[in-house]
């Protein structure tokens, strides 16, 4: 398990341009979401994946607003927090668990650099195969389910969710490359 320290070096070093601690860095953020998304979404653990996906996107387009000032880890997880009560709006789908961890995000605004992350998010989604690209863009952008995704595009409801998958995963491997550049 990384340690704050640890993990805010490797976030610093990679803002600074080194590629090999920005993968580390969402490597071990990846790590650490897993758990935090299993334990609040123990009814639906088959989306914990997704929110990790969605979440290492958004720490990676919104990198430039962590202060360093202020703890990591908080702002990771309020990010975190963030893209979960948005999985529970569009699911309609209401935790029994208490969504309050105790952290204070108090400070985080959630619509920091907004449009540059917007940008960042269409320029790599333009780089993944359309149907990757449409199945992101209906069920993660637009919030439809992936029921209504599916009868959209003809495609079945299981071809929507491997292809999200497989859209995350590939926008991870290129935000990698873009970073490394």
């Amino acid at each position: 398990m990384a340690d704050e320290a640890h993990l805010r070096a490797l976030l610093l070093k990679g803002m600074a341009g080194e590629a090999a601690a920005h993968r580390a860095f969402l490597a071990e953020a990846a790590a650490l979401l897993r758990g935090y998304f299993r334990n609040r979404l123990r009814a639906r653990p088959e989306d914990a994946e997704d929110l990790v996906q969605e979440t290492l996107v958004a720490l990676h387009t919104r990198r430039d607003s962590y202060d360093p000032n202020f703890p990591l880890t908080a702002w990771m997880y309020a990010i975190a927090r963030y893209r979960l009560i948005d999985f529970l709006r569009r699911a309609k789908h209401r935790a029994h668990a208490s969504l309050d961890d105790g952290l204070d995000i108090g400070g985080v605004d959630p619509d920091y650099g907004a449009s540059d992350a917007r940008r960042d998010v269409a320029t790599l989604l333009a780089k993944l195969p359309e149907k990757q690209r449409t199945a992101i863009r209906l069920v993660k952008l637009e919030e439809k389910s992936v029921h209504e995704a599916a009868t959209e595009t003809g495609y079945s409801e299981s071809d929507i969710k491997i292809s999200i998958h497989r859209g995350m995963k590939t926008l991870m491997r290129l935000m990698g490359q873009e970073h490394a550049s």
